[in-house]
Protein backbone atom coordinates (compact mmCIF):
# COMPACT_ATOMS: atom_id res chain seq x y z
CA UNK A 1 0.00 0.00 0.00
CA UNK A 2 1.35 3.35 -1.17
CA UNK A 3 1.77 6.11 1.46
CA UNK A 4 -1.38 8.04 -0.35
CA UNK A 5 -3.47 4.85 0.28
CA UNK A 6 -2.87 4.47 3.74
CA UNK A 7 -3.51 8.33 4.41
CA UNK A 8 -6.43 8.19 2.34
CA UNK A 9 -7.86 5.21 4.32
CA UNK A 10 -6.68 7.02 7.52
CA UNK A 11 -8.68 9.77 6.94
CA UNK A 12 -11.73 8.12 6.00
CA UNK A 13 -11.28 6.09 9.07
CA UNK A 14 -11.36 8.99 11.43
CA UNK A 15 -14.03 10.84 9.80
CA UNK A 16 -16.74 7.77 10.08
CA UNK A 17 -14.97 6.54 13.84
CA UNK A 18 -16.84 7.93 17.26
CA UNK A 19 -15.72 10.44 18.75
CA UNK A 20 -13.90 8.33 21.98
CA UNK A 21 -12.09 5.84 19.50
CA UNK A 22 -9.83 8.35 17.49
CA UNK A 23 -6.96 7.79 18.97
CA UNK A 24 -7.59 3.99 18.60
CA UNK A 25 -8.63 3.65 15.10
CA UNK A 26 -5.53 5.93 14.13
CA UNK A 27 -3.56 3.08 15.69
CA UNK A 28 -5.37 0.84 14.36
CA UNK A 29 -4.98 1.88 10.82
CA UNK A 30 -0.90 2.54 11.11
CA UNK A 31 -0.44 -1.24 12.98
CA UNK A 32 -2.40 -2.78 10.02
CA UNK A 33 -2.15 -0.97 6.97
CA UNK A 34 1.40 0.81 7.61
CA UNK A 35 2.75 -1.95 9.39
CA UNK A 36 4.03 0.26 12.30
CA UNK A 37 4.83 -1.63 15.44
CA UNK A 38 2.85 0.49 17.92
CA UNK A 39 1.30 3.92 18.14
CA UNK A 40 0.54 6.05 21.27
CA UNK A 41 -1.12 8.99 21.85
CA UNK A 42 0.79 11.12 24.50
CA UNK A 43 -1.24 14.10 25.83
CA UNK A 44 -0.17 17.01 27.89
CA UNK A 45 -1.38 17.00 31.31
CA UNK A 46 -2.65 20.55 32.18
CA UNK A 47 0.50 22.17 33.78
CA UNK A 48 2.47 21.37 30.72
CA UNK A 49 4.54 19.48 33.01
CA UNK A 50 4.54 15.63 31.17
CA UNK A 51 2.74 13.66 28.68
CA UNK A 52 0.46 11.22 29.48
CA UNK A 53 0.00 7.98 27.37
CA UNK A 54 -3.71 7.92 26.49
CA UNK A 55 -5.32 4.95 27.32
CA UNK A 56 -3.41 4.22 30.64
CA UNK A 57 -4.61 5.22 33.52
CA UNK A 58 -3.26 8.74 34.23
CA UNK A 59 -1.15 9.48 36.69
CA UNK A 60 2.63 10.41 37.63
CA UNK A 61 3.82 7.11 37.29
CA UNK A 62 2.77 6.48 33.83
CA UNK A 63 3.23 10.51 32.89
CA UNK A 64 6.46 11.44 30.48
CA UNK A 65 8.10 14.24 31.71
CA UNK A 66 8.39 17.32 28.98
CA UNK A 67 11.68 18.29 30.49
CA UNK A 68 14.58 16.36 29.65
CA UNK A 69 12.44 13.66 26.97
CA UNK A 70 12.24 13.08 22.85
CA UNK A 71 8.71 12.88 23.11
CA UNK A 72 9.18 16.17 25.44
CA UNK A 73 11.74 17.91 23.38
CA UNK A 74 9.27 17.47 20.11
CA UNK A 75 6.17 19.05 22.06
CA UNK A 76 8.73 22.17 23.19
CA UNK A 77 10.09 22.59 19.95
CA UNK A 78 6.80 21.62 17.36
CA UNK A 79 9.21 19.45 15.26
CA UNK A 80 9.25 15.76 14.70
CA UNK A 81 12.25 13.84 16.44
CA UNK A 82 13.42 10.57 15.62
CA UNK A 83 15.12 8.04 18.13
CA UNK A 84 17.51 5.16 16.65
CA UNK A 85 19.53 5.01 14.23
CA UNK A 86 19.61 3.71 10.50
CA UNK A 87 21.43 0.61 11.76
CA UNK A 88 18.66 -0.19 14.42
CA UNK A 89 16.31 -2.46 14.06
CA UNK A 90 13.47 -0.39 15.03
CA UNK A 91 12.94 3.82 15.34
CA UNK A 92 10.98 5.68 17.89
CA UNK A 93 9.26 8.55 15.84
CA UNK A 94 7.77 11.43 17.99
CA UNK A 95 5.56 14.25 16.38
CA UNK A 96 3.60 17.12 17.60
CA UNK A 97 0.13 16.92 17.57
CA UNK A 98 -1.25 20.25 17.46
CA UNK A 99 -4.38 22.26 15.57
CA UNK A 100 -3.08 25.93 14.33
CA UNK A 101 -0.79 26.23 17.05
CA UNK A 102 -2.54 24.85 20.16
CA UNK A 103 -0.28 21.59 21.08
CA UNK A 104 -2.53 19.22 22.24
CA UNK A 105 0.15 16.27 22.38
CA UNK A 106 2.96 13.85 20.79
CA UNK A 107 2.38 11.13 18.94
CA UNK A 108 4.91 8.34 19.70
CA UNK A 109 4.92 5.77 16.44
CA UNK A 110 7.54 2.82 16.92
CA UNK A 111 8.59 0.98 13.13
CA UNK A 112 10.83 -0.75 12.00
CA UNK A 113 13.91 1.20 11.11
CA UNK A 114 14.88 1.94 7.61
CA UNK A 115 18.10 0.08 7.52
CA UNK A 116 15.75 -3.00 8.04
CA UNK A 117 13.22 -2.58 4.87
CA UNK A 118 10.67 -0.23 6.95
CA UNK A 119 9.77 2.72 8.27
CA UNK A 120 7.14 5.25 7.06
CA UNK A 121 8.73 8.64 6.16
CA UNK A 122 8.64 11.44 8.99
CA UNK A 123 6.29 13.63 6.84
CA UNK A 124 3.59 11.27 6.66
CA UNK A 125 3.82 10.64 9.98
CA UNK A 126 3.38 14.34 10.40
CA UNK A 127 0.65 14.38 8.03
CA UNK A 128 -0.87 11.62 10.35
CA UNK A 129 -0.18 13.38 13.24
CA UNK A 130 -2.10 16.52 12.34
CA UNK A 131 -5.32 14.71 10.79
CA UNK A 132 -5.47 13.24 14.56
CA UNK A 133 -5.40 16.59 15.75
CA UNK A 134 -7.56 18.30 13.83
CA UNK A 135 -10.30 15.13 14.94
CA UNK A 136 -9.42 15.08 18.80
CA UNK A 137 -10.54 18.90 18.43
CA UNK A 138 -13.67 18.18 16.80
CA UNK A 139 -14.10 15.32 19.70
CA UNK A 140 -13.66 16.94 22.40
CA UNK A 141 -16.91 18.67 22.69
CA UNK A 142 -18.74 15.09 22.24
CA UNK A 143 -16.45 13.11 24.79
CA UNK A 144 -14.83 13.26 28.02
CA UNK A 145 -11.98 10.89 27.22
CA UNK A 146 -9.27 13.28 25.71
CA UNK A 147 -9.86 16.03 28.76
CA UNK A 148 -9.93 12.84 31.23
CA UNK A 149 -6.68 11.48 29.86
CA UNK A 150 -5.00 14.79 30.81
CA UNK A 151 -5.11 14.93 34.46
CA UNK A 152 -2.58 13.74 36.13
CA UNK A 153 -4.85 14.29 39.41
CA UNK A 154 -8.22 15.82 39.89
CA UNK A 155 -9.17 19.13 39.37
CA UNK A 156 -11.35 21.45 41.72
CA UNK A 157 -14.62 21.92 40.80
CA UNK A 158 -13.20 26.24 39.82
CA UNK A 159 -10.38 24.98 37.50
CA UNK A 160 -12.46 23.16 35.75
CA UNK A 161 -14.89 25.93 35.08
CA UNK A 162 -12.02 28.25 34.63
CA UNK A 163 -10.35 25.44 31.72
CA UNK A 164 -13.10 25.01 30.20
CA UNK A 165 -13.61 28.82 29.58
CA UNK A 166 -10.57 29.15 28.13
CA UNK A 167 -9.87 29.43 24.45
CA UNK A 168 -6.96 27.26 23.94
CA UNK A 169 -2.77 27.08 25.65
CA UNK A 170 -1.32 28.25 22.09
CA UNK A 171 -2.44 30.07 18.95
CA UNK A 172 -0.35 30.64 15.94
CA UNK A 173 -0.26 32.02 12.67
CA UNK A 174 1.41 34.16 10.11
CA UNK A 175 1.85 37.36 12.12
CA UNK A 176 2.55 36.03 15.79
CA UNK A 177 2.40 32.93 17.79
CA UNK A 178 0.82 33.19 21.36
CA UNK A 179 1.15 31.13 24.57
CA UNK A 180 -0.34 31.34 28.28
CA UNK A 181 -0.54 29.55 31.20
CA UNK A 182 -2.11 29.59 34.36
CA UNK A 183 -1.16 28.41 37.88
CA UNK A 184 -1.87 25.88 39.89
CA UNK A 185 -2.97 24.72 36.94
CA UNK A 186 -5.32 21.60 39.08
CA UNK A 187 -6.71 24.55 40.96
CA UNK A 188 -6.89 27.71 39.81
CA UNK A 189 -9.42 30.21 40.91
CA UNK A 190 -10.24 33.62 39.18
CA UNK A 191 -7.92 34.34 36.79
CA UNK A 192 -8.38 33.57 32.76
CA UNK A 193 -6.89 34.84 29.55
CA UNK A 194 -8.55 34.72 26.36
CA UNK A 195 -7.89 35.58 22.47
CA UNK A 196 -9.98 35.61 19.19
CA UNK A 197 -8.53 36.33 15.49
CA UNK A 198 -9.95 37.32 12.56
CA UNK A 199 -9.14 38.50 9.42
CA UNK A 200 -8.19 42.17 10.47
CA UNK A 201 -7.31 41.65 14.38
CA UNK A 202 -6.40 39.68 17.75
CA UNK A 203 -8.08 40.51 20.55
CA UNK A 204 -6.42 39.44 23.57
CA UNK A 205 -7.21 39.73 27.60
CA UNK A 206 -5.99 38.81 30.85
CA UNK A 207 -7.91 38.69 33.67
CA UNK A 208 -7.68 38.71 37.18
CA UNK A 209 -11.03 38.26 39.43
CA UNK A 210 -11.02 38.44 42.96
CA UNK A 211 -11.77 35.63 45.60
CA UNK A 212 -11.44 32.60 46.07
CA UNK A 213 -12.84 28.72 44.50
CA UNK A 214 -16.52 28.50 43.08
CA UNK A 215 -17.17 32.66 43.61
CA UNK A 216 -13.90 33.42 41.71
CA UNK A 217 -14.70 31.41 38.54
CA UNK A 218 -18.37 32.13 38.55
CA UNK A 219 -17.24 35.99 38.62
CA UNK A 220 -14.47 35.49 35.91
CA UNK A 221 -16.94 33.58 33.99
CA UNK A 222 -19.58 36.25 33.96
CA UNK A 223 -16.91 38.87 32.67
CA UNK A 224 -15.68 36.46 29.91
CA UNK A 225 -19.32 35.74 28.71
CA UNK A 226 -19.68 39.77 28.71
CA UNK A 227 -16.71 40.59 26.56
CA UNK A 228 -17.00 37.90 24.30
CA UNK A 229 -20.55 39.45 23.88
CA UNK A 230 -19.60 42.86 23.37
CA UNK A 231 -16.55 42.19 21.22
CA UNK A 232 -18.66 39.68 18.67
CA UNK A 233 -21.50 42.21 18.65
CA UNK A 234 -18.46 44.54 16.98
CA UNK A 235 -17.80 46.43 19.91
CA UNK A 236 -14.23 48.04 20.40
CA UNK A 237 -11.94 47.56 23.03
CA UNK A 238 -13.47 50.63 25.07
CA UNK A 239 -16.99 49.57 24.66
CA UNK A 240 -16.31 45.90 25.82
CA UNK A 241 -14.86 46.86 28.84
CA UNK A 242 -17.41 49.23 29.25
CA UNK A 243 -19.85 46.82 28.81
CA UNK A 244 -18.33 44.02 30.52
CA UNK A 245 -17.68 45.92 33.54
CA UNK A 246 -21.92 46.82 33.33
CA UNK A 247 -22.37 43.45 33.80
CA UNK A 248 -20.48 42.54 36.68
CA UNK A 249 -21.16 45.82 38.39
CA UNK A 250 -25.31 44.63 37.50
CA UNK A 251 -25.00 41.15 39.47
CA UNK A 252 -22.23 42.54 41.99
CA UNK A 253 -22.82 46.55 42.62
CA UNK A 254 -19.24 46.69 43.86
CA UNK A 255 -18.81 43.20 46.18
CA UNK A 256 -16.65 41.86 43.34
CA UNK A 257 -14.78 43.18 40.44
CA UNK A 258 -12.09 42.24 38.19
CA UNK A 259 -8.82 43.73 36.87
CA UNK A 260 -8.23 43.34 33.83
CA UNK A 261 -6.11 44.25 30.39
CA UNK A 262 -7.70 43.94 27.19
CA UNK A 263 -5.28 44.69 23.71
CA UNK A 264 -6.65 44.70 20.03
CA UNK A 265 -3.75 44.19 17.70
CA UNK A 266 -4.41 45.44 14.23
CA UNK A 267 -2.84 42.31 11.61
CA UNK A 268 -2.14 44.64 9.26
CA UNK A 269 -0.13 47.27 10.97
CA UNK A 270 0.63 46.35 14.63
CA UNK A 271 -1.50 49.46 16.30
CA UNK A 272 -2.48 48.31 19.73
CA UNK A 273 -5.35 49.52 21.05
CA UNK A 274 -5.48 48.67 24.90
CA UNK A 275 -7.39 49.23 27.78
CA UNK A 276 -5.72 49.10 31.38
CA UNK A 277 -8.43 47.88 33.98
CA UNK A 278 -6.69 46.69 36.76
CA UNK A 279 -3.43 45.03 38.11
CA UNK A 280 -2.29 42.71 35.12
CA UNK A 281 0.67 44.20 33.83
CA UNK A 282 2.24 44.72 29.64
CA UNK A 283 5.84 44.49 28.94
CA UNK A 284 7.60 44.90 25.96
CA UNK A 285 11.11 43.13 24.57
CA UNK A 286 12.58 44.74 21.53
CA UNK A 287 15.88 44.63 20.41
CA UNK A 288 16.88 43.11 23.58
CA UNK A 289 15.67 45.22 25.71
CA UNK A 290 12.66 45.05 28.16
CA UNK A 291 10.47 47.91 29.34
CA UNK A 292 7.01 48.38 30.60
CA UNK A 293 4.33 49.45 28.38
CA UNK A 294 3.27 52.52 30.54
CA UNK A 295 -1.05 52.47 30.13
CA UNK A 296 -3.59 54.94 32.54
CA UNK A 297 -4.45 52.40 35.24
CA UNK A 298 -8.70 52.90 34.97
CA UNK A 299 -11.06 51.26 36.81
CA UNK A 300 -11.68 47.38 37.46
CA UNK A 301 -14.14 45.85 35.93
CA UNK A 302 -17.51 45.67 37.58
CA UNK A 303 -15.91 48.40 40.37
CA UNK A 304 -17.72 51.29 39.66
CA UNK A 305 -21.06 51.82 37.60
CA UNK A 306 -21.62 52.77 34.54
CA UNK A 307 -17.70 53.57 34.27
CA UNK A 308 -16.16 54.78 30.77
CA UNK A 309 -12.81 53.53 29.40
CA UNK A 310 -10.45 54.81 27.46
CA UNK A 311 -8.42 53.48 24.81
CA UNK A 312 -4.48 53.95 24.59
CA UNK A 313 -2.63 53.12 21.58
CA UNK A 314 0.97 51.85 21.23
CA UNK A 315 2.40 50.40 18.18
CA UNK A 316 4.37 46.61 17.33
CA UNK A 317 7.45 46.03 15.78
CA UNK A 318 8.17 42.50 13.43
CA UNK A 319 10.34 40.70 16.26
CA UNK A 320 8.40 41.83 19.42
CA UNK A 321 7.83 39.77 22.12
CA UNK A 322 4.47 41.32 24.66
CA UNK A 323 4.51 39.39 27.77
CA UNK A 324 1.51 40.03 29.71
CA UNK A 325 1.15 38.93 33.65
CA UNK A 326 -1.18 38.94 36.92
CA UNK A 327 -0.53 41.17 40.06
CA UNK A 328 0.10 37.76 41.54
CA UNK A 329 3.36 37.28 39.40
CA UNK A 330 4.84 40.73 39.69
CA UNK A 331 3.60 41.92 42.95
CA UNK A 332 4.44 38.01 44.20
CA UNK A 333 6.16 38.80 47.56
CA UNK A 334 8.53 35.90 49.61
CA UNK A 335 8.32 35.81 53.07
CA UNK A 336 11.39 38.12 53.81
CA UNK A 337 9.25 40.70 52.06
CA UNK A 338 10.98 40.39 48.87
CA UNK A 339 9.22 41.71 46.18
CA UNK A 340 9.53 39.12 42.42
CA UNK A 341 8.79 42.46 40.43
CA UNK A 342 9.74 43.64 37.35
CA UNK A 343 13.01 43.50 37.52
CA UNK A 344 13.58 39.95 38.32
CA UNK A 345 10.64 39.62 35.40
CA UNK A 346 12.18 41.48 32.91
CA UNK A 347 15.47 39.98 33.43
CA UNK A 348 13.54 36.27 33.18
CA UNK A 349 12.13 37.62 29.74
CA UNK A 350 15.38 38.49 28.45
CA UNK A 351 16.98 34.83 29.21
CA UNK A 352 14.06 32.66 27.95
CA UNK A 353 13.45 35.27 24.67
CA UNK A 354 14.75 32.45 22.20
CA UNK A 355 11.99 29.94 23.67
CA UNK A 356 8.83 29.95 21.60
CA UNK A 357 6.29 31.66 23.12
CA UNK A 358 4.14 28.88 24.81
CA UNK A 359 7.37 27.56 26.54
CA UNK A 360 8.36 31.34 27.78
CA UNK A 361 4.93 32.15 28.55
CA UNK A 362 5.48 28.79 31.22
CA UNK A 363 9.20 30.18 31.87
CA UNK A 364 7.96 33.15 33.67
CA UNK A 365 5.91 30.95 36.28
CA UNK A 366 8.99 28.88 36.49
CA UNK A 367 10.89 31.58 37.52
CA UNK A 368 8.20 32.51 39.89
CA UNK A 369 8.36 28.98 41.51
CA UNK A 370 11.86 29.41 41.82
CA UNK A 371 12.16 32.85 43.28
CA UNK A 372 8.84 31.56 46.02
CA UNK A 373 11.08 28.82 46.98
CA UNK A 374 8.86 26.93 49.35
CA UNK A 375 6.31 29.72 49.63
CA UNK A 376 2.94 28.64 48.77
CA UNK A 377 1.04 30.66 45.92
CA UNK A 378 -2.01 32.32 47.71
CA UNK A 379 -3.43 33.46 44.50
CA UNK A 380 -3.26 32.27 40.83
CA UNK A 381 -1.01 33.56 38.95
CA UNK A 382 -1.41 33.93 34.76
CA UNK A 383 1.31 34.32 32.04
CA UNK A 384 0.80 35.45 28.39
CA UNK A 385 3.32 36.04 25.64
CA UNK A 386 3.36 36.92 22.22
CA UNK A 387 5.48 36.94 19.58
CA UNK A 388 4.82 39.51 17.06
CA UNK A 389 6.05 38.61 13.13
CA UNK A 390 4.17 41.34 11.35
CA UNK A 391 2.31 40.59 8.21
CA UNK A 392 4.17 38.86 5.20
CA UNK A 393 4.48 41.34 2.28
CA UNK A 394 1.95 38.75 0.45
CA UNK A 395 -0.44 38.83 3.03
CA UNK A 396 -0.69 42.72 2.97
CA UNK A 397 -2.37 42.49 -0.26
CA UNK A 398 -4.44 39.96 -0.34
CA UNK A 399 -8.36 40.13 0.37
CA UNK A 400 -8.99 40.06 4.02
Amino acid sequence: MTAADWLLALHRALRTAPPHYVAHVLAQVLEDQAKVKSCTLLLADYSVSALQPFGLEPGVETAVPVAGTDAGRAFVSQEPVVAGGAADDEETVYLPVSVRGDRLGVLEVVQPGHGHGGGLSVADLSEAAEMLAHELFAADPSTDVYLQGRRLRRLTLAAEMQWELLPGRSCERPEFALGAHLEPAYSVRGDNFDWSVDARTLAVSVTNGMGHGVPAATLSALAVGALRNARRSGADVALQAELASQAVWSAHTGSAYLASVLLEIDLATGDVDAVDAGSPIVLLLRDGQVERVRLEAQFALGALEDTRYRPERFTLQPGDRVVVVSDSVHGFQSRAGEQFGERLLASGIRNNRLLPAPEAARAVLRDLAAFRGDTELDDDAVSLCLDWRGRPDEAATAPA
